[in-house]
């Protein structure tokens, strides 16, 4: 159930941030094996004049990007956070038709007992998956 926040220091349209998260959907279900159902995707836009690199304002021609993707801790190993990483900034890459070096992809691993979905933790969800 993980969540996905891409942030593009350029706007996008309609259609480019349609692509962004179903590919970024894609990319979470084959290479970390989560659930489509269960994966949200949040694109925003924060103003170019806000995002800045090395103290200094992005050059024209390339879109600065953020990406943050949420998952329970302790569900995937390094390789396959690796490869996640390896891919979703070449989604953001071609995506975008070029991002900045210092655009980055974070997974942060939360704890099963600090989020959830439908009003239950991801530790609830584990006890009754175990509990016969």
């Amino acid at each position: 159930m993980p969540f996905i926040r891409i942030t593009l220091g350029r706007p996008a349209d309609a259609g480019t941030r349609q692509r962004l998260g179903r590919r970024a959907t894609d990319l979470i279900v084959d290479l970390l094996g989560k659930r489509r159902e269960v994966t949200a995707v949040l694109v925003e836009t924060a103003g170019a004049a806000d995002w800045l690199v090395g103290g200094e304002s992005v050059a024209a021609g390339a879109t600065p990007a953020h990406c943050e993707i949420a998952i329970t801790a302790g569900s995937n190993n390094a390789g396959e956070k690796a490869r996640t990483i390896a891919a979703m900034h070449a989604l953001l890459a071609d995506t975008l038709g070029g991002v900045p070096e210092a655009s980055y992809v974070a997974i942060r691993e939360l704890p099963a007992e600090s989020w959830g979905y439908a009003g239950r933790t991801q530790a609830a969800r584990r006890l009754t998956a175990t509990t016969p």
